[in-house]
């Protein structure tokens, strides 16, 4: 069974479809992986793609600004990505109307805020509004998450029929990004339940060790999630009851308010 809501988000005409674009995009994705400076051969390798490709791709972007030369040799990310990124933020409107009250959140709970987008197998972060002490990559915007473990994965799966709940767990790589991620489908779906039954989903430990993360679903309309408020806190201050009786009314009360 295929997802329809991933179909019509990805349908494409084949006549349309351009190979030399889908390899460029190719040679910007062989950084996902590792962010260190890469040589034509490394950047041939992960994209699947010939020694001599890579080359003329690599010039191409370098020529535009979405690739740079190390200063230690090879070929890094560009500065001109930033602004893609920017287009993509500001050209949003749930992301617009999500500031003001993630700000808001932010200033009432003194710990971290997040707003995440729901991308089938994962989810992206779009707006991380940190506390006090946070881990590097804790910080930054465009970090994905898989859906299945995830707080606000879990949280939009809970808004989705068990159908298309089954089908993305039946595609999803159930690997563990820590000892307390929980990988068990019979698991996850019990999360999923209680989801449902609370109106939040709550992850302990399942991403980073010592953290502690809840997050309501927002929805533009029954059976359509877009995205979810996170709450995140730390379990060397929080015992998990007191985190999710303090923090769980108003993560809900932000999602809804961000709701259609």
């Amino acid at each position: 069974m295929t997802n329809p809501r991933n179909d019509r988000a990805n349908s494409v005409d084949d006549r349309l479809f351009l190979q030399s674009v889908a390899r460029a995009l190719d040679v910007l994705e062989a950084f996902s992986s590792s962010p260190k400076a890469k040589s034509l051969g490394e950047i041939a390798t992960a994209a699947g793609i010939n020694k001599s490709a890579a080359q003329r791709i690599s010039q191409t972007l370098l020529s535009r600004g979405y690739l740079e030369r190390a200063e230690a040799g090879g070929l890094v990310l560009g500065r001109r990505m930033l602004d893609r990124s920017f287009d993509f933020l500001r050209s949003h409107p749930l992301i617009e109307r999500a500031t003001p009250v993630l700000m808001d959140l932010r200033k009432l709970s003194s710990e971290r805020v997040d707003l995440s987008l729901f991308d089938d197998l994962t989810i992206v972060y779009a707006i991380r509004l940190q506390s006090k002490r946070e881990t590097f990559y804790a910080t930054l915007a465009g970090r994905r998450l898989p859906t299945f473990f995830a707080s606000g994965g879990r949280a939009c799966l809970a808004h989705l029929p068990d159908a298309e709940v089954d089908d993305l767990l039946a595609r999803s790589v159930l690997k563990p990004m820590t000892q307390k991620t929980e990988t068990d489908p019979a698991r996850i779906w019990e999360k999923i339940h209680e989801a449902r039954r609370e109106g939040y989903a709550f992850a302990l430990e399942e991403a980073l060790i010592g953290e502690l993360v809840l997050a309501a679903a927002i929805t533009s309309g029954p059976g359509n999630p877009v995205g979810a408020v996170h709450i995140a806190g730390s379990l060397s201050e929080w015992a998990p009851e007191d985190f999710r009786k303090r923090f769980a009314p108003l993560a809900i009360e932000a999602a809804r308010a961000l709701s259609t």
